[in-house]
């Protein structure tokens, strides 16, 4: 397989983008959404996620308890899981048709409308992922911010703060949309030069090959 230079982009920007997929599913699971420290009982930090609620001790000790029902959390937490899950498997999707569409593979060389379809279904597909994993991350944190500083509730009362996957799923999401936009460059550019190529072989002298080698007679070793 060879690759030129506008495949090698689409490369780096499907390696960018899978970054991003895979920093989504990592934020989706991991429960470090929010963290709260008990000014009571230091020896215990709080962790919260989609799923779970976790406990850590300072020897070390984790313990996790699911949440008991879904319809019971938050509306952002609700809306979290439905969209995270809509945005991991969109970019699955993204991922296998951006891979079809590369110019690096051999299979389809004839269809080139095709693969340039497919590439551009991927750049979006993983474009509507990012956004998807950047909405709910980003309505938590809005959230959070609002309950910490929410003058109604005593002072005595912890508060919880940032966790770390909410921002790898910044991150996330910034990948994700990054890479499905500079897929999306490419294929674009892909049509530009694939529709220059012709115009420069119809513009060659006669006498000449478009590439710039001289063009042999026919018949150039007949003796009449």
């Amino acid at each position: 397989m060879a690759c030129s230079c506008s495949s090698k982009a689409q490369v780096a920007a499907l390696l960018l983008a899978l970054f991003g997929w895979v920093s989504s599913c990592v934020t989706t699971f991991v429960p470090l959404w929010k963290n709260l420290n008990l000014d009571l009982n230091e020896l215990e930090i709080w962790n919260m996620g989609l799923w779970q609620v976790c406990i850590i001790q300072e020897e070390g000790a984790m313990e996790c308890k699911a949440h008991e029902s879904f319809l019971a959390l938050p509306p952002e937490l609700r809306a979290a899981r439905v969209l995270m899950c809509l945005s991991n498997g969109l970019g699955f999707l993204a991922a296998v048709l951006s891979a079809l569409g590369l110019d690096c593979w051999r299979m389809c060389e004839e269809q080139a409308a095709l693969k340039k379809r497919l590439l551009l279904c991927g750049g979006a597909a993983f474009g509507t992922s990012g956004i998807m994993t950047l909405v709910p991350v980003s309505w938590v944190a809005y959230n959070t911010v609002l309950e910490f500083w929410d003058e109604t509730i005593p002072d005595i009362v912890p508060r919880w703060e940032f966790g770390e996957a909410t921002f790898l799923g910044w991150f996330a999401g910034f990948f994700l949309a990054a890479g499905g936009s500079l897929l999306l460059c490419t294929a674009c550019l892909r049509r530009t030069e694939t529709a220059s190529a012709p115009a420069a072989a119809e513009s060659a002298p006669p006498g000449k090959a478009p590439w710039g080698h001289p063009a042999h007679p026919k018949h150039a070793d007949l003796v009449i």
